[in-house]
Formats: structure tokens, sequence, C-alpha cells
């Protein structure tokens, strides 16, 4: 899992067309701990590439994903991202290690 700090560092991954999953968290939230936790659980199971980034350090980031996206901003908030378009993407406790595999393996047939 990578941290993403800029929406220079985002929009070059979103060009590049290639399939990842973004998690945007927060640092003070204890529900968004639960969804970090579960996209850590997922990394361990998984191959593809998975970002996050921290709310509180990179809110325009946040917010640029929301505007360009049309996905209303939510934390914690999973969104998987194919051919630099959102594929699926879910909010709270909805963000599970096994969502988060079925949303994979649904989109990437």
């Amino acid at each position: 899992m990578q941290k993403i700090n800029s929406i220079e560092e985002f929009d070059k991954l979103v060009d590049s067309g290639e399939t990842f999953f973004m998690l945007k968290h927060s640092t003070t939230c204890p529900i968004s701990a639960t969804g970090y936790d579960e996209f850590a659980k997922f990394e361990q199971k998984s191959n593809g590439q998975l970002y996050y980034l921290t709310v509180q350090d990179s809110r325009d980031l946040s917010n640029h994903i929301a505007e360009k996206f049309h996905v209303k901003h939510e934390s914690p908030q999973a969104i998987l991202f194919v051919n630099s378009d959102v594929a699926w993407h879910a909010s709270h406790f909805k963000i599970t290690a096994k969502s988060l595999s079925a949303a994979k393996e649904e989109n990437l047939k």
C-alpha cells in the first residue's frame, strides 16, 4: 500500500490507465481505522495496486477525486479505478476485504 499525497501523483496514476484501489482514510475516525485494517487485510491477499490518502494531510487531493469523478466524498472510502475511471466504490463498514475482492473480481473479468 502506497500513500499518495498530491493531485499530480494521483492524476499521473489515473492517466496511466492502470487498475488500482484508492482508500480515503481519516486518522481521527475509528470507523476509518476499521476500513484501513480491512484494506490492509485485502492487500495481503491481493497482487493489485493499492494506494491511500490521509484526508487530514491531503484535503485538496480528496476533494479533487470527488469533483473529477463525481463520487461524493466519504471517509473511509474505497474506490476502484479501471481504465482511468471509477468502476466501484464503497464507504464505511461496506469496506471489507471480502467486498474489495468481489469488486476486483467483478470488474476485472
